[in-house]
């Protein structure tokens, strides 16, 4: 007569079956939230290239002793008006100028070159942020 001897359950590691629930469960968390996540920046994305009615860019710009040509290119509704500010840097860094710059023509895309009036000579043009009225 042998004597087959049993093994104590769940002693010596798991078995086969709950190892693939296990992974079967880690891979469906992992899909929901790689969806969920997939989803978010797909809205994100939506909103910021629809939902910006008001955006704009700086093309070029041209320093001088007192001020600063910037060229900018606005893109927004036909029936959308707002601003841009504009700032601009001396050397060491400091503040010298900054400006609000309204625009409410009709048109969809506009380019204007604008003078931001400074306190001393900037070397730099930034767009600070488009606003929407």
């Amino acid at each position: 007569m042998s004597a087959v001897q049993q093994l104590p359950e769940g002693r010596y590691g798991s078995s086969r079956a709950a190892d693939a629930r296990a992974d079967r469960k880690l891979r469906i968390a992992a899909i929901v939230t790689g969806t969920l996540f997939a989803a978010l920046m797909i809205w994100f994305g939506w909103y910021y290239v629809v939902g910006n009615k008001f955006s704009g860019e700086i093309i070029a710009f041209k320093t001088h002793k007192s001020s600063v040509e910037v060229h900018l290119e606005i893109r927004k509704d036909s029936d959308a008006s707002g601003y841009c500010t504009v700032r601009s840097q001396s050397a060491d860094g400091a503040e010298v100028g900054r400006a609000d710059f309204r625009f409410s023509q009709p048109e969809e895309r506009i380019d204007q070159v604008v003078t931001l009036r400074t306190s001393g000579r900037g070397t730099t043009a930034e767009l600070i942020g488009c606003h929407a009225d």
